[in-house]
């Protein structure tokens, strides 16, 4: 089994010295990069760009700039789909957002994640969980979603929270205030 099959069946693999992996990260950050200097009224060059990184056509979305992400062919955008600025996805792993999801600004959604056990980790080795966001879902600014978490549908999550475990549908999930 190849880095990318074990990265997308959730084990322990090498990003680092895979040649596959690494010109597919490196043609993202490209695409990333073009996006992010598109002029702003430059909506079928914004289509374009998304399309090409995500490897599908899609319909209704915004993502305001800057938007980054590893691969982008993990990721699959629902209709009506909003970001604010400063949208990070690191998609190791597939990251699926359903119908109708507004993020806000500095929102970040990680499916890559590190060994715990030092020896393993300072080998460069990782791996990634995928995450899924169902429809109908507001996530706040500075929002940070972790590896293998699924969002149910109708959620709120409250700005500043970092989601650590499944949200289920029809919930409100925040960090409280100190």
């Amino acid at each position: 089994m190849g880095e990318e099959e074990k990265m997308l069946a959730g084990e322990i693999y090498d990003a680092n010295y895979d040649e596959n992996l690494i010109e597919k990260r490196s043609k993202a950050k490209e695409l990333c990069n073009l996006y992010n200097e598109l002029n702003v009224k430059d909506l079928e060059g914004k289509k374009n760009i998304i399309e090409k990184l995500l490897q599908k056509r899609v319909n209704q979305f915004t993502i305001e700039p800057n938007f980054y992400c590893d691969y982008g062919f993990n990721i699959t955008l629902g209709e009506n789909f909003y970001a604010n600025h400063n949208l990070v996805i690191l998609d190791a792993n597939k990251v699926e957002f359903g119908d109708n999801v507004f993020i806000g600004p500095n929102c970040g959604f990680y499916t890559s994640s590190h060994p715990l056990d030092y020896k393993t980790r300072n080998k460069g080795l990782e791996y990634a969980k995928s995450i899924k966001i169902g429809n109908n879902v507001w996530i706040g600014g500075n929002v940070c979603v972790l590896p293998g978490v699924a969002i149910g549908d109708n959620v709120v999550i409250g700005a500043g929270s970092v989601v650590t475990k499944d949200i289920p549908d029809n919930s409100v999930a925040y960090r409280k205030s100190l």
